[in-house]
């Protein structure tokens, strides 16, 4: 899986848990090993223009997905189509206030690790903009992300939505 990942935020992130989410929710989703994603860090200006550009809506955002060659998730025993994903822009500002915020207060880095997989499972073609399209997106991106901090040792979230 190539994934590139460029911060342009100012911020200090941890970009190695970020690659290897990203990595461990794609393998999940079983999506072609030689397909291709980019993760951007933004500051919040960033994250506004794209915000109002793309979405029409002020202010910054937490995450935002630009999927390109709609590849969706595998199933057991089909050939993968390999491709480019798309691009992920996370902005660790927003991230920082919503995991300070949540009912379970996480730390910045928690919050991008969660995005990164909401982010992840947009561009595979997942929405959350009907209830029932939100109890299976924000169930998978759960699964997902309990099962990858399970693998490493480390205590799990409760994820909060997504303010997009």
């Amino acid at each position: 899986m190539s994934i590139d990942i460029a911060n342009e935020s100012g911020w200090e992130a941890d970009e190695e848990a970020i690659l290897d989410v990203a990595r461990y929710a794609l393998d999940k989703m079983r999506i072609h090993p030689l397909s291709e994603l980019s993760v951007i860090l933004v500051d919040s200006d960033a994250m506004e223009q794209l915000h109002i550009q793309w979405m029409d809506l002020p202010g910054p955002t937490d995450v935002m997905s630009f999927p390109m060659d709609e590849l969706r998730p595998g199933k057991e025993g089909e050939d993968l189509p390999q491709g480019l994903l798309g691009d992920i822009v996370l902005c660790p500002e927003v991230a920082k206030a919503q995991g300070l915020a949540a009912p379970s207060a996480h730390s910045m880095d928690e919050e991008l690790q969660l995005l990164t997989v909401h982010g992840v499972l947009h561009v595979l073609g997942y929405d959350h903009e009907e209830p029932e399209e939100e109890q299976v997106m924000f169930g998978l991106q759960k699964r997902i992300l309990d099962d990858w901090r399970a693998g490493r040792g480390l205590s799990g979230i409760s994820p909060a939505p997504t303010t997009h």
